[in-house]
């Protein structure tokens, strides 16, 4: 508007020298024309209106009108133009330019009441705002307003979301205000609908596309990230390429071009890349040539992974760099300089390789430098080190302390102690900065499964307690068939020394069960009270002894009500094995472990290996008396991303009491191994081992039609003496969208056995039905008719009880107990009157069959695959197994699971 006011003020202005120029054109050609230009004036006055917020001086200080200077059209609509670009100003003009008394009139730019965001799901409005420059009762302008547009759809590019658009809208409000809405039109995912190759001849476009980051949409990646278009990821994935070629031999492999087409709806991306192969080279020569005079170069040559006339691989070159260098940080040369020098032969296509390890000095270590961490005392971290101030560098040590930091589990992973250049060229300063993460625990869960049914559970634990690394912890624990309080405390350096003290009280109640056909039926109920004290001190770096020793008092118990026949344990109830079991035994042992440990990780190892030797002795007072020993041993490889681990324990366990009787093990049932679900999958809890089973006869025993019943049968484990239990299990490098889920899978195989014990007596012996002429009756598949078993019914004291027969007031005939045999006395033991004759008291039970099963040592095997899964409900564990090879007797499981829930 001031533009176009001012244009007619010079049209004004140059309008009375019109006649001159017709006169001028009317005149001949020869005569040169007159240029008449426009008056200059002087600014006599300068003023501003229309400033609220800001002061007419800083309005005019961004014009270069001043009083008393001439201006011109050209000067005013210069000014103009720099009003308006100070972008404090909506608009700007200029009054009084015929008199020279210029009026500079302004409306200010509004101020920002507030920036509504609407439309915006996938993106939260914190991750927008902290974004955007625009913020309330800041100045608002176009310009500003532009570019948070731009970085707002920006954020959608980088979440792959290539159609959103962003539509600015303003609200103004009195005062001057406005309010400044973002409307946001998220769109769908930009996804990746096709990925091509050309120029590839020796492998396939599936093969080159296994090798990329990026994947293409297809409906079974629903949950995938890796199908989002990423241009950062697109440049990795050209990487991913080049090293995939060099690897295989492919040196002079290069990506021509790699194009990424959005489609016309903006919904999808199509890639594709150019590439050039070229031809397979192999190893030439491969040498080492070391300035370092204490190293050979011949022979560290020979320990080099390539050989010449093997495939050329660019990875082998990089790890022969890192396993020089290691080599030399062994011998204290902290920062050798090791250099390929490559030799590339087009014609015979070979390239020769020789490794130059630069002249070094021995490194020492200047200083260990900790930091980052505002909980955890210096010492907690120092301690964990291998080296110290003063001593020569070595990078073995450097990697073990690394280790032994990271198996605290107080820091973030990816821990690593970086290595830096000292105050002189033979110095190097470690530096350990820790990044603390938290190490305090407080939960509850509720969760359910395959093993316990409904499980209530509630801890507390502190992992680093007063930031020494001291362990306290109390849990408590509910379910069907267990409940449980412990209370423990461990200090890892007692008195500052390298030696752990911990000790956990606990009181432990059990419910054990056997099976009824397939349902689960209680047994015993065992309360363990006691607690623990456990010493350990480290022999050398990886060997630690661990010494302990435990009390422990254990109450044995049936329902009576069950079980029980004259106050008595029933043995045709209970079954023999356990009415020997009944009662509260003390037992005081000490033992001893030697453990072995080179994992690099304790929480989630990947490599490295672990073995614990232990025995126990129990008889140092107490009723118990045995010596049992174990073993446990854990190995790990990472083989290029896959985990790899093999795991084999086992113990046996000897009884130093006699055995109570014949056909009695002198170990108690409560003190021997068990096997099966959760450590062996493909097998249920107490699935493998010695057992009785017993199966009950229906029919009649005189007409030979008693058969066996699958529908009246128990299965009573017993335990063993001796077991082992290996295992082989794979986990495969996890993917970008599976890490997402929190999934972590494996494919596992399993061995073992349960065995050792001494065959029980049978329960109970029936007879053999016969016939009137006292011929012995067989059923009908030849096994014999057995008769009920009669069982006197007797006193607490073991007086025989009778039946006696009377006639009550209303006239009906009943029976009662009664220990005569003949008359009757109203109390056990008393004098009998009446002469008439009592039937003794029996108790009948039904004919069955026992076996003894499942006591070998050959082995059972299973396959099968499990998942971790940190689901929104809780950690879940799902196996699905197979047992390929069983025993007679064995109980087998095909899934099992367990899910809980923190809140």
């Amino acid at each position: 508007m001031a533009g176009t006011m001012l244009s007619g003020v010079a049209m004004a202005q140059t309008t009375p020298a019109a006649p001159a120029a017709q006169a001028q054109q009317a005149a001949p050609s020869a005569t040169p024309p007159v240029v008449v230009s426009a008056p200059v004036r002087n600014i006599r006055t300068l003023t501003v209106r229309g400033s609220q917020r800001i002061e007419p001086d800083t309005v005019l200080s961004y014009t270069k009108l001043r009083v008393g200077q001439p201006y011109t059209t050209e000067s005013l609509d210069q000014a103009i133009v720099d009003l308006l670009a100070s972008d404090l100003l909506a608009d700007a003009q200029i009054e009084g330019v015929e008199t020279g008394d210029i009026v500079v009139v302004v409306r200010e730019n509004p101020i920002i009441n507030r920036v509504v965001l609407e439309g915006n799901k996938r993106l939260k409005d914190d991750k927008i705002t902290k974004e955007i420059k625009l913020a309330p009762r800041q100045i608002f302008t176009r310009t500003a307003v532009r570019a948070d547009v731009a970085r707002i759809v920006e954020l959608y590019r980088r979440q792959g979301r290539f159609a959103a658009s962003v539509e600015p809208q303003m609200v103004m409000l009195d005062q001057n205000r406005v309010d400044v809405v973002f409307e946001i039109n998220e769109g769908p995912k930009s996804k990746v609908r096709q990925i091509n190759i050309i120029g590839n001849n020796v492998y396939s476009d599936s093969d080159l596309r296994k090798e990329m980051y990026t994947k293409q949409s297809r409906l079974f990646r629903v949950f995938s990230s890796a199908t989002s278009y990423d241009q950062d990821r697109l440049a990795a994935d050209q990487q991913k390429l080049r090293g995939f070629y060099l690897t295989e031999g492919y040196a002079d492999f290069r990506v021509i071009s790699a194009v990424a087409e959005l489609t016309p709806d903006k919904r999808d991306f199509i890639i594709t890349y150019v590439i050039e192969e070229g031809p397979r080279y192999k190893f030439g020569d491969v040498t080492v040539e070391s300035a370092i005079r204490d190293f050979d170069g011949e022979k560290l040559a020979k320990t080099l992974p390539m050989k010449k006339g093997d495939q050329y691989n660019a990875k082998l070159i990089e790890d022969s760099i890192t396993s020089l260098s290691e080599y030399a940080g062994l011998y204290g040369y902290a920062f050798t300089d090791v250099r390929p020098d490559i030799q590339r032969d087009r014609e015979a296509l070979t390239m020769g390789v020789n490794f130059n390890l630069a002249e070094a000095n021995r490194t020492y270590i200047e200083r260990v430098e900790i930091t980052g961490n505002t909980q955890t005392q210096d010492k907690v971290v120092r301690r964990e080190m291998r080296v110290a101030e003063g001593d020569a560098f070595n990078a073995f040590l450097v990697k073990r302390s690394q280790d032994r930091i990271n198996s605290l589990g107080y820091f973030a992973d990816k821990f690593e102690i970086k290595q830096q250049q000292g105050s002189t060229p033979d110095r190097v300063v470690l530096a350990a900065n820790v990044e603390e993460k938290s190490t305090g625990e407080l939960s509850l869960s509720a969760g359910f499964s395959s093993l316990e049914k409904f499980i209530l559970q509630a801890s507390i634990r502190q992992n680093n307690f007063r930031g020494k690394g001291q362990t306290l912890s109390a849990s408590a624990s509910y379910s069907s068939y267990s409940k449980s309080v412990e209370l423990g405390f461990t200090e890892p350096y007692l008195f500052d020394k390298n030696i752990a003290l911990g000790g956990t009280l606990f009181r432990r109640d059990y419910n054990s069960f056997n099976y009824y056909n397939s349902d689960r039926n209680e047994l015993y109920s065992q309360v363990s009270t006691g607690g623990r004290l456990v010493v350990g001190v480290p022999l050398t770096e990886y060997w630690q002894l661990s010494g302990r020793y435990t009390l422990q008092q254990d109450d044995v118990s049936l329902d009576e009500s069950t079980y029980y026949t004259n106050g008595v344990c029933d043995p045709l109830k209970a079954g023999r094995y356990l009415c020997e079991a009944i009662g509260n035994r003390l037992t005081s042992s000490i033992g001893a472990s030697l453990i072995y440990d080179s994992l690099n990780s304790r929480i989630r190892p990947s490599r490295g290996s672990r073995l614990v030797l232990g025995a126990d002795f129990a008889g140092l007072g107490g009723d118990v008396r045995y010596i049992r020993g174990t073993f446990d041993g854990d190995k790990y490889w990472n083989l290029g991303g896959w985990v790899l681990s093999a795991g084999l324990e086992g113990g046996y366990i000897h009884s130093l009491q006699k055995s109570p009787g014949e056909g009695v093990d002198p170990v108690r049932i409560t003190d021997r191994f068990y096997l099966g679900e959760p450590q062996f999958r493909g097998f249920d809890i107490r699935g493998i081992g010695p057992r009785i089973r017993r199966t009950y006869l229906t029919g009649d025993a005189a007409s030979g039609t008693q058969t066996l019943t699958t529908d009246n049968r128990y299965d009573d484990p017993l335990g063993g003496k001796a077991y082992y239990l290996g295992k082989l299990e794979l986990e495969p490098p996890l993917g970008s969208g599976i890490s997402e889920l929190g999934l972590r899978p494996s494919i596992f195989m399993q061995f073992g056995s349960l065995f050792s014990l001494k065959k029980p007596l049978p329960t109970a012996t029936f007879e053999q039905a016969t016939d009137a002429s006292g011929n012995l009756l067989y059923n009908s598949d030849g096994s014999p008719s057995l008769l009920p078993l009669s069982t006197p019914v007797t006193t607490t004291d073991g007086a025989a009880l009778y039946l006696n027969s009377y006639t009550n007031s209303s006239g009906t005939t009943s029976t009662r107990y009664t220990t005569c045999a003949t008359g009757y006395s109203a109390t056990y033991g008393g004098t009998c009157s009446g002469g008439e004759t009592n039937s003794a008291a029996v108790t009948t039970t039904s004919p069955f069959v026992e076996e003894y099963l499942s006591d070998t040592w050959k082995p059972r095997i299973s396959v099968g695959i499990g998942v971790n899964w940190n689901s929104p409900f809780g950690p879940l564990r799902i196996d699905v197994a197979k047992a390929l090879l069983t025993q007679k007797g064995d109980d087998t499981k095909l899934i099992t699971f367990n899910v809980g829930t923190q809140f």
